[in-house]
């Protein structure tokens, strides 16, 4: 009869253990990997179809842009040859040629200048794109940090918490 209420009460704690399991330490790191993997996975395709969306749109407006430059080049050569054939009335059309010429040279240059400043005010790297990247590093291994301590300072399974 004895052999019976301990083989019942083993049958009660297995059936315990299978109620309640207890997830291992690997178990849970190999969890938040799988999902932090499962959530970097889901943020690159949402970037994906976001900047897909925008580079359709940016080639579309890209192709109007350039075609507009074209025409007003164009139309820019034709009102330079208009201001020649305006010049020519009071001088020569060599001399009328040569003043266009200089003056296309001078707002050419100042156009350079003002480009040139532009160029050395960028900084070269996304500053605020990398903060926020090891803000995120620093929460997770905070997190991790956090995580370990608990799990050191958690009782074993089989070990007594009385003291």
């Amino acid at each position: 009869m004895a052999t019976n209420v301990t083989s019942t009460s083993i049958d009660t704690d297995a059936a315990r253990a299978d109620l309640n399991p207890e997830p291992t330490i690997g178990k849970l790191v190999s969890d938040a990997t799988s999902e932090i993997k499962s959530i970097v996975r889901d943020e690159i395709a949402l970037a994906k179809t976001e900047v897909k969306a925008d580079a359709i749109k940016a080639g579309i407006g890209g192709g109007l842009i350039a075609t507009a430059g074209l025409l007003s080049l164009y139309a820019l050569g034709l009102l330079f040859f208009a201001g020649v054939y305006a010049l020519d009335i009071v001088l020569p059309l060599w001399l009328s040629f040569l003043i266009m010429g200089v003056l296309l040279l001078l707002v050419a240059g100042v156009l350079a200048l003002l480009a040139k400043k532009s160029f050395t005010t960028i900084k070269g790297k996304p500053e605020l794109t990398i903060r926020h990247a090891q803000e995120t590093v620093d929460a997770v291994k905070q997190s991790a940090g956090a995580g370990a301590s608990a799990a050191d300072t958690a009782p074993r399974p089989g070990t007594s918490t009385v003291a």
